[in-house]
């Protein structure tokens, strides 16, 4: 989450100690709105490195497939 965080902070002009919070925040919402399989991996791709961001984010997408009535194949 480091590096998100440094790049919010950028982007927003804030402090990446701000940046955290907001990443905190989103995610905690996301978590809330989002099916259990989904939620489940929000903390996964935040917190992922650059080598498992693509792993943690097809995790999500067949997730979301599953979720939106989609089969597997």
């Amino acid at each position: 989450m480091a590096t998100l965080a440094q790049i919010v902070a950028e982007k927003a002009g804030i402090t990446e100690a701000q940046a955290q919070m907001a990443i905190k925040t989103v995610a905690d919402f996301l978590k809330e709105k989002l099916p259990a399989p989904v939620a489940g991996q929000v903390d996964a791709v935040l917190t992922a490195d650059a080598s498992g961001i693509a792993a943690a984010a097809e995790s999500v997408m067949k997730g979301l497939s599953g979720f939106m009535g989609k089969k597997e194949g």
